[in-house]
């Protein structure tokens, strides 16, 4: 079927679109690239899959260049006569069993020792951190530094970070592209995973094995700090640690000092928030319900609900306001309906834990 003027023209008008389109899957700042490693763990696997694409293609060369050279030298001509019949060849048999062999070979090879590398714990001087995966945020807690945070995970620039992963419910998927690879997790084992960040800056991370209504937005953060930066993080956080505090009714520097802030505890001691969130400050600080992310220093994170909102007090007062209407089947349930005043006294009291 040949195509009309009129469609060439309206083909060639929307051709600039088209492109455009293939040109935004080249984006270099995409925010969950596997293609720009930024530690050690990512790099091994980068490599890995650079040398299976190279082979790839040396495949793709022999077989196509084959392909031609047989479809334009061997074509058939009206006056040619009827082909001799044969039955095998043993050389070109031998020559494509081994060669194929040979390929699987230079990609096995590097396929094991890279699986070995990377499918234990780190040893040596490492940050240990126990990662739990929950419907549907992520609940990190540091192994001997006495830190419980949520959805963002800070590490120091060039020190290995082991991970032991877990879940409190379903099978879950930790992946941080840029960092490691992905790394299921399941109830009742513990999975391993170590990287060690060569850049700082903010980088995107997910859930990726399908776990419910919101798998899609189980986002979190890893923060990789200067070794100063991420010390002065730890000893901020580490006041009215429940890790360190446990059981004890722990004091922070940061106590409401308005009263709007005041009502703020008051309305999360007798609302029902302390009954999920462990919170500095609070009756139950040294208690870990394991129900709802840790929110102490709650206001010095960049995001909120998984990394899915900024942390701002609009985004926060939004999601006290109805969580369902931000997050559709959220596990966070209000006892009851908020008022707006009572709403901005918890949003005041919430930011003011830097």
């Amino acid at each position: 079927m040949e195509l009309s003027t009129g469609s060439l023209q309206r083909l060639a008008r929307r051709a600039p679109a088209l492109c455009l389109l293939l040109l935004a899957g080249c984006a270099h700042n995409y925010p969950q690239t596997t293609l720009q490693p930024r530690g050690d763990f990512a790099r091994l696997v980068d490599s890995l899959f650079r040398t299976t694409v190279w082979w790839a293609i040396v495949v793709f060369v022999l077989v196509e260049g084959a392909l031609l050279i047989a479809i334009f030298k061997f074509r058939g001509r009206p006056d040619d006569p009827e082909p001799k019949q044969v039955h095998g060849n043993t050389v070109l048999e031998v020559v494509w069993t081994i060669v194929p062999a040979f390929i699987l070979v230079m990609i096995a090879v590097p396929t094991i020792k890279t699986i070995f590398k990377t499918s234990d714990y780190a040893t040596g001087d490492v940050v240990q951190v126990e990662v739990l995966g929950h419907q549907w945020w992520w609940e990190f807690r540091y192994t001997g530094l006495g830190v419980v945070t949520a959805n963002e995970l800070h590490v120091p620039v060039g020190k290995t970070v082991n991970l032991r992963m877990t879940t409190v419910d379903v099978v879950h998927s930790f992946w941080v592209p840029q960092f490691a690879a992905k790394r299921d997790v399941f109830p009742g084992r513990h999975n391993p995973l170590w990287f060690k960040a060569d850049v700082t800056g903010s980088f995107s991370g997910q859930c990726a094995e399908f776990c419910g209504a919101q798998h899609g937005r189980m986002g979190f953060r890893v923060i990789s700090e200067t070794p100063e930066e991420f010390d002065a993080w730890v000893a901020r956080e580490r006041v009215g640690s429940p890790l360190v505090n446990r059981g004890v009714v722990a004091r922070d520097t940061t106590q409401p000092v308005d009263s709007l802030e005041r009502a703020g505890q008051a309305l999360f001691n007798a609302g029902g928030c302390i009954g999920c969130h462990s919170m500095v400050g609070t009756a139950l600080a040294g208690v870990m319900s394991g129900k709802g992310p840790n929110l102490t220093h709650l206001g010095s994170r960049t995001t909120i609900v998984a990394g899915m909102l900024e942390n701002t007090p609009e985004n926060l007062r939004k999601w006290l306001s109805n969580p369902d209407s931000v997050k559709k089947g959220t596990l966070m349930v209000l006892p009851r309906k908020l008022t707006d005043p009572e709403v901005a006294t918890l949003v005041a009291y919430l930011r003011s834990h830097q």
